[in-house]
């Protein structure tokens, strides 16, 4: 249509001083997916980019970097981690990689209790083998052929600590507390064994003996009957003969094996030979959280990670939980950070240490939760207190992708594997415990080739010390 002259000149005239005017332009017809590239994505924001890779977010496509010692004081009030999801989705491959990119930085040292395995061999063997470590296996009958021991008495730990480690064990094998009268027997066994052992170490064997035959200067100090003491002492005795002479022997009975080298940067304990539901399972979690405690951490400024594998066996026994509830809350001023990893969280919060286990989730301001049926999802989020777009995506999840719960920070992930970490991660004894198999696991990441390579690269940009990480 043709302009009149006045538009023309009015047109010409707004032209030469503002420049060219917008013409009219007809609708354009295109669908949702083509017109998406006009609208600019929006994405939470990350947690900063100091620390490990983990991945990428998923619904930006930004990478995904997480450290629990960059962030405490900040963003996180507490550097402990909580791992949910059921068997098969890649919480082994993500606890795996996390380690092995920490370890990295020179002032990082980690701790693993290996609950599962195949082939006599825990699930962490072939990391701990890569990097020239022999793990800590913890067998009873490989501790009859003078296999690996932890003396409960070792005088690296102290008068107090092996006491407390003591009254724990027991407490652990009998269900309930000590009385007082079990109590005092105890500790005036123990006090005289260690005033009177000067040559070696005391170990289990003499506390046996000295509660079966009390000394009359026990009694007297109380002023009671020698065989009331006696009395009040027979059944710590007999807790305490099972693992001197009992299905637990050989691990504890004697003095520390001689090379335990607490100054490496992995320390693996290969709890795979223990029945996972027996007693022994949560005895043997005290004896090395107490024995960790009082000999692997000191404040020389280093980076700890504790990660535990199967960790109901902690949260779900009362004396256990509050053993591992004061280690947390001591550690965290030396720079430990607290890993726990769970199939179910109903496996705890239910159990017979729900307080407990409340109080160490509550201390767990990390939390990774990986796919789950929707029932469990949602008692999951209840708990947690999950977003509910959270918790409805939880069962959808594909393996490999997980939700983060930072501090309140939630956002949906995507762990990367590396292919120099791709052997030590994806094994055949990782993948018994479902019928998924690597080929599975990987097809989810084929997409993301190009993703993996930046992250890659990415990894090997990061320095090599951390100096600049700070925790209280």
């Amino acid at each position: 249509m043709a302009l009149d002259p006045l538009t023309a000149i009015t047109d010409a005239f707004t032209s030469f001083l503002f420049g060219k005017t917008e013409t009219t332009r007809l609708p354009v017809r295109t669908s949702t997916g083509q017109a998406q590239a006009v609208y600019l994505p929006t994405a939470a924001p990350g947690l900063g980019d100091s620390g490990v890779i983990i991945g990428r977010e998923v619904y930006s496509g930004k990478g995904y970097i997480y450290d629990p010692f960059q962030l405490y004081g900040q963003q996180l009030p507490a550097p402990h981690w909580l791992v949910l999801g059921e068997s098969g989705n890649g919480k082994s491959a993500l606890e795996k990689t996390y380690v092995l990119r920490q370890l990295r930085f020179r002032d990082r040292q980690v701790v693993v209790l290996d609950a599962q395995g195949e082939d006599g061999v825990g699930e962490w063997n072939l990391i701990a083998e890569e990097m020239g470590i022999t793990p800590i296996r913890l067998d009873p009958t490989a501790a009859l052929d003078q296999g690996i021991r932890l003396n409960p008495l070792d005088p690296s730990i102290t008068t107090t600590g092996q006491l407390a480690l003591l009254r724990t064990i027991i407490e652990v094998a009998l269900g309930h507390g000590l009385d007082e009268r079990s109590g005092f027997a105890l500790k005036v066994a123990h006090s005289y064994v260690n005033a009177t052992t000067a040559d070696r170490q005391p170990v289990l064997t003499d506390i046996v003996e000295r509660l079966r035959h009390p000394k009359p200067e026990s009694a007297e100090a109380m002023n009671v009957p020698l065989d009331d003491v006696r009395a009040w002492g027979l059944d710590v005795a007999l807790v305490l003969d099972r693992l001197v002479d009992g299905d637990l022997r050989g691990m504890f009975d004697g003095p520390t094996t001689v090379g335990i080298d607490l100054d490496a940067p992995l320390i693996v304990f290969d709890l795979s030979h223990i029945d996972r539901n027996s007693i022994a399972m949560p005895i043997l979690m005290a004896i090395v959280g107490v024995w960790l405690e009082h000999t692997w951490i000191r404040p020389d400024r280093k980076k700890r990670i504790f990660l535990v594998e199967e960790a109901w066996h902690i949260i779900n026994s009362p004396f256990v939980a509050q053993l591992f509830q004061r280690l947390l809350k001591f550690g965290r001023r030396l720079g430990l950070s607290f890993v726990a990893v769970v199939h179910h969280l109903s496996d705890v919060v239910d159990g017979a240490a729900a307080r407990e286990a409340a109080a160490i989730l509550k201390m767990a301001s990390t939390r990774t939760i990986y796919a789950q049926k929707a029932d469990e999802a949602r008692a999951t989020g209840k708990v947690l207190g999950l977003p509910r777009w959270a918790v409805e995506i939880i069962p959808t999840l594909s393996p490999g992708i997980a939700v983060w719960d930072v501090n309140g920070n939630v956002q949906v992930v995507k762990h990367l594997v590396t292919e120099a970490e791709r052997p030590l991660v994806f094994t055949d004894r990782a993948m018994t415990e479902t019928s998924s198999s690597p080929e599975d696991f990987d097809a989810s990441l084929e997409a993301d080739l190009e993703a993996e390579a930046e992250a890659r690269a990415l990894a090997m940009e990061q320095p090599p010390s951390s100096s600049n990480s700070t925790v209280a």
